[in-house]
């Protein structure tokens, strides 16, 4: 994170870097990302998805979730959504804060479901949606093949970003700097850790 410690501009490029490494050869220790929501009691919802795709010119973050699942209700009710990444090597704290959507039906969607492996598609193949009571918790896996089935049920969503907020926590030279595009142009300042 060279030059990171006391450049805004380099701040920021550090938490869109960290985020596009959560995505590729990383991505087993950095990938698993908290996404919160707004359940439908106004409290939040914190659950942990997969990283799929980064776009720092666009602001934009995608990961695949089941169409069944609460949190796209959630989101359907209420877009606020933030995703926390952190990098416990480095100590780097990285959370994203914005809007949430479903990709819609389209070439994007096609183009994310053909990269989507075999044995990731069974998840979208289960017979009901996550979090649905079982009485045996050994319930065996649908095969693992590449087919359509459960196409149906596969979604992805778009985190659009208007906030980020950087922490790197290292004894005596902890930094903190917030990233806002809030307002239509970035607002960036250092911010007390």
């Amino acid at each position: 994170m060279p030059g990171a410690g006391d450049d805004l501009a380099a701040a920021l490029a550090d938490a869109w870097e960290r985020l596009g490494r959560a995505t590729g050869v990383r991505r087993r220790t950095l990938g698993r990302v908290g996404f919160a929501t707004i359940d439908a009691r106004g409290r939040p919802a914190l659950r942990t998805v997969v990283l799929r795709a980064v776009d720092p010119a666009g602001r934009r973050l995608e990961f695949h979730t089941d169409v069944r699942s609460v949190k796209v209700a959630e989101i359907g009710a209420n877009p606020a959504a933030s995703l926390l990444l952190y990098d416990p090597g480095e100590e780097v704290q990285v959370r994203a804060e914005g809007r949430a959507e479903l990709l819609p039906p389209g070439p994007d969607l096609d183009d994310a479901w053909t990269a989507t492996p075999g044995p990731v598609r069974a998840a979208y193949r289960m017979p009901g949606p996550p979090g649905t009571p079982i009485a045996d918790p050994a319930l065996p896996p649908p095969s693992t093949g590449w087919t359509e089935e459960g196409r149906e049920n596969f979604a992805v969503i778009v985190l659009a970003v208007d906030r980020i907020d950087w922490v790197r926590l290292v004894p005596g030279a902890d930094r903190r700097a917030l990233f806002d595009w809030t307002g239509g142009t970035l607002q960036a300042s250092w911010l007390i850790p």
